[in-house]
């Protein structure tokens, strides 16, 4: 009796689940391997496409971010950030978050992790600030790789701007920055499905492509114009507002209103997360 006695003394719940632990756990996973290499391949597969294309010009005398690419490394990685953040920098996110919780039931290794015991707002604390930590990283990779890639192709130069102008190498690398900060706090509302819905069923799968889904969903009913204004409560009616970053004179008002929104949907669904996987019934 003494010797339970003093495990139980010595009991501290916050260091159940380390997240360094579950950070090693996760990065030896295969998908993440996986993800981590197509994010980091993308980059050189636009290279290609436009070494055997040519380089853009402008069509019908307007000239887009995507005419700029090869200006310089600064708007190459611009480029990677606006091609991939509508759909491509979705699927980490989902992937990471939903994988979370439904990965440890469908392993019928979640009642074995509670029963260590890890109290479950500890278990899904460790698994939430890990997976988004994985989403930030995977959001960093993507430009560095581009930056890096660009700058080797197109050499090392000031970001130009499509509607006149430009920014210097330092600006452009501070307003790049916080592009994808912006990018990563509107990518919030994925995870916040993910991991609610992660928390809800024993399939990774189901967890995944859900958040996927929903997200599809969203940017579907954004381009219904007919909703009016009704479409600046959907968070893809703000997942471009970084763009206003990369300008000569910024505009914040589009990434506060993003980032309000954005933050305020992901509080609610990881609260949900939360509240709901307290009450559940674990068996598996």
């Amino acid at each position: 009796m003494s010797t339970l006695t003093e495990v139980a003394s010595g009991y501290q719940a916050g260091r159940t689940l380390p997240l360094g632990v579950e950070l090693i756990r996760q990065l030896k996973r295969r998908r993440t391997l996986v993800m981590g290499a197509i994010l980091a391949v993308l980059p050189f597969v636009l290279l290609i496409a436009f070494a055997i294309g040519g380089d853009p010009g402008g069509r019908n005398n307007q000239i887009t971010l995507m005419d700029t690419a090869t200006a310089s490394g600064a708007n190459f990685a611009a480029v990677n950030l606006f091609v991939s953040a509508g759909f491509l920098l979705v699927i980490p996110v989902a992937l990471f978050c939903g994988d979370t919780v439904a990965s440890e039931a469908g392993w019928s290794s979640l009642r074995y992790l509670l029963a260590a015991p890890v109290p479950r707002a500890r278990l899904l604390w460790s698994k939430l600030v890990v997976a988004l930590g994985m989403s930030l990283a995977a959001m960093v990779l993507l430009p560095l790789v581009a930056l890096a890639a660009g700058t080797a192709a197109y050499g090392w130069g000031p970001l130009e701007i499509p509607t006149g102008g430009a920014l210097d190498t330092g600006t452009a690398a501070q307003r790049l920055l916080v592009a994808v900060a912006y990018i990563f706090v509107s990518q919030l509302v994925t995870a916040g499905l993910a991991f609610w819905l992660s928390t809800r069923t024993d399939a990774p799968l189901g967890a995944v492509g859900g958040a996927v889904g929903l997200t599809i969903v969203g940017n579907v009913l954004d381009a219904v114009t007919a909703l009016g204004h009704w479409r600046d409560f959907l968070p893809a009616h703000w997942q471009f507002a970084w763009a206003d970053a990369v300008q000569p004179h910024p505009e914040w008002s589009g990434m506060i209103q993003g980032t309000a929104l954005s933050l305020t949907y992901a509080l609610v669904l990881f609260a949900l997360a939360f509240r709901g996987f307290a009450r559940k019934d674990v068996v598996s």
